[in-house]
């Protein structure tokens, strides 16, 4: 064995094999040194695979920089995984995947901007599409067309022609031709055979029940009480066995209700039909929502190395982050949460709430209001927001972001570029790293955010200062913000 000290359980054959085959589940959990170079890099580098003998292994990057070792200018092991420039291929897959799903990518429109997003041309842009999901951007909304078409086909009795519309496609014609092609069946044949021994005379109704799945463990009731403590009152209402909200994407206006089946690993999502248009939003926000792409197994291997994270792990080892339905609402809430306590940040939230958002009809009497749209509160005076009993500074700061998200300067996308969006973010007066960093968590979906000026996080490393929990931070990486989540919830 050659390893240094301080990564004595890592095997040089196992993570020689892991380096060979670029196997990005170890991404993180190791370094190679090259000797024969001086350089240590990330497993996932696409420089040469060098000879064995010529490997050290290390469990962390201030390991190898003790050993002399530099870092390497094209993988940036300095730098976090999924934070440095190599890795833009799959953050630019998973933009491009929540901006069709958010209607902003009809037909491949929409590429330049995303391209300009990440410093390429649309040309390489539309390459690293196909190289990491093997089809081009026009084929990947085809498919997740299709796909959506046939979970509505087999899971709802929406009509055919509702589908159509609802899965994305412009006329029924265009999705029966799509369909056959692909199915090699009419979809009213797959309809017809979803239903065999159901009543279809019966009417239809005004809402619709569909699946979406994650990978167990998934801890549901520690996210419904998360969400629970920030309840906004009239928006959302949850209980201890489901999560309710309003909903407003574009023109389209109703209500959502999540419920979990655990013997299928999945959550049930109820919507009403006058969401239908615009269902591929909807569920792509429930599951940034819900946290529902996360590798709990990926996340806790890592993380129960830490044996200060190790008795929450064990104790909550489906514990997920949850996001945010709407990032300019979660933005907000956050701006009205500093140096204020849970409650009293969602008093605040509350009353913002009633004050600009509109009213809705709904069955339930807990859900009467639309949550609150940048575009109202970006034409609001200082004294419109501060009479709610919130500071001029802070009323100015949500002013300020409301103007820059509703004039598309400010992104608050699940995916978008973390750096620059916190960037921008602390640029607005009034909005520090820490509030930078847990929309990031939340909102941008980064799992590697840290607010590390929290006095929980900082108390749970020993009371240190915040450039110390930074340093300190560094063993969670790549899943800081799921370690943000376990100091939380062990408080």
């Amino acid at each position: 064995m050659n390893n240094p000290e301080g990564s004595s359980l890592i095997d040089d054959q196992a993570a020689y094999q892991a380096l060979t085959s670029h196997d990005p589940r170890f991404d993180g959990v190791f370094f190679v040194g090259v000797t024969s170079t001086g350089v240590y890099c990330r497993p996932i580098c696409p420089a040469k695979v060098p000879m064995l003998k010529n490997c050290r292994f290390f469990g962390s990057a201030e390991a190898a920089e003790k050993a002399q070792f530099r870092p390497c200018l094209r993988c940036r092991p300095e730098l976090a995984p999924g934070h440095a420039p190599v890795d833009n291929a799959q953050r630019i897959a998973h933009l491009i995947t929540h901006r069709m799903n958010e209607g902003l990518l009809e037909d491949g429109a929409g590429i330049e901007e995303i391209a300009s997003e990440f410093g390429v041309s649309s040309r390489q842009l539309r390459r690293i599409v196909q190289k990491e999901l093997g089809v081009s951007p026009i084929e990947l909304l085809q498919t997740r067309r299709l796909l959506l078409a046939k979970q509505l086909l087999t899971e709802t009795r929406l009509p055919v022609i509702d589908v159509a519309f609802a899965s994305g496609f412009s006329s029924l014609r265009r999705f029966n031709d799509a369909f056959s092609a692909q199915y090699r069946m009419p979809p009213s044949r797959l309809r017809k055979e979803a239903t065999t021994g159901e009543d279809t005379t019966a009417p239809a109704g005004v809402t619709s029940t569909l699946q979406l799945s994650y990978r167990p463990p998934y801890d549901w009731q520690a996210i419904l009480e998360f969400l629970q403590g920030r309840m906004i009152k009239d928006v959302e209402h949850v209980t201890s066995t489901c999560y309710a909200r309003t909903v407003r994407l574009g023109k389209h206006a109703g209500w959502v209700r999540v419920t979990q089946s655990p013997q299928k690993h999945a959550l049930l999502v109820e919507f009403t039909h006058s969401l239908a248009p615009v269902l591929p939003a909807l569920l792509d926000r429930l599951r940034n929502l819900f946290d529902l792409a996360a590798r709990p197994d990926l996340i806790s291997s890592h993380l129960s190395q830490d044996p200060l994270l190790r008795p929450s792990l064990e104790a909550h080892p489906g514990l997920r982050v949850p996001g945010a339905f709407d990032g300019f609402e979660l933005a907000i809430r956050a701006i009205l949460g500093q140096q204020v306590t849970v409650k009293a940040a969602t008093t605040i939230s509350c009353r913002f709430a009633a004050a600009f958002g509109e009213k809705i009809e709904t069955p339930f009497p807990d859900l009467t209001r639309l949550s609150p749209q940048a575009d109202r509160v970006a034409r609001a005076t200082l004294d419109d927001v501060a009479r709610l009993g919130i500071v001029a500074a802070r009323a100015s700061c949500i002013i300020g972001l409301a103007r820059a998200y509703h004039d598309g300067t400010l992104k608050l996308d699940a995916g978008s570029p973390p750096d620059s969006a916190i960037a921008q973010l602390v640029t607005l007066p009034g909005i520090g790293q820490w509030t930078a960093h847990y929309i990031a968590m939340r909102a941008l979906r980064w799992p590697d955010a840290l607010p590390k000026e929290d006095i929980a996080v900082r108390n749970k490393l020993g009371g240190v200062t915040a450039k110390r929990a930074e340093e300190m931070s560094q063993r969670w990486r790549p899943w800081r913000s799921y370690a943000v989540l376990h100091v939380w919830k062990s408080l």
